[in-house]
């Protein structure tokens, strides 16, 4: 795997240093996690709610872990329940544990999570503040008055009349 020096980048932008910072733990993270597979679903009818989810087959709710800090998303696996009273002639579901990370974007917050059939479904949404909200400005009918300043007090200017 092949490493991206984004040292040129801090030197030349101001204020996008999270990016790269999250771009490089990106590409650091790609490969290292392969289990479990999951999918990351947006929804057809708003485009700021989605979803992961991931295969844990094996895993009960006890098992599993959810956390969110510092923007990112923490989905821990860890058996409880030792196979000790099993036998296995063959073993292919993997039931090993595992740490599965997902940076969230700003304002995205987790909604729920649910559990059902081995698959692990954890809801999310992107709730921005209501400062961020585009809005629209009204524009005013009114024409500002034209004032002079005599003295330090603000007067009405009187119309000049033609002689």
């Amino acid at each position: 795997m092949s490493s991206f020096d984004f040292s040129p980048l801090y030197r030349t932008v101001v204020g996008f240093d999270r990016m790269a910072s999250l771009i490089d733990t990106a590409a650091r993270l790609d490969g290292a996690q392969g289990y479990p597979p999951y999918n990351i679903e947006q929804s057809v009818e708003d485009d700021d709610v989605y979803a992961i989810e991931l295969a844990v087959a094996g895993f009960a709710r006890e098992d599993l872990d959810i956390e969110v800090n510092e923007g990112q998303l923490i989905v821990v696996g860890k058996k409880t329940q030792s196979d000790e009273t099993r036998k296995f002639v063959h073993r292919g579901i993997a039931e090993r544990g595992f740490i599965r990370r997902f940076q969230l974007a700003d304002h995205v917050v987790v909604t729920g999570a649910d559990l059902t059939n081995g698959m692990l479904r954890i809801d999310l949404k992107r709730e921005l503040p209501e400062a961020m909200k585009p809005r629209k400005v009204a524009i005013g009918d009114q024409r500002p008055s034209t004032k002079v300043i005599e003295g330090g007090k603000a007067k009405s200017a009187k119309p000049v009349s033609a002689a």
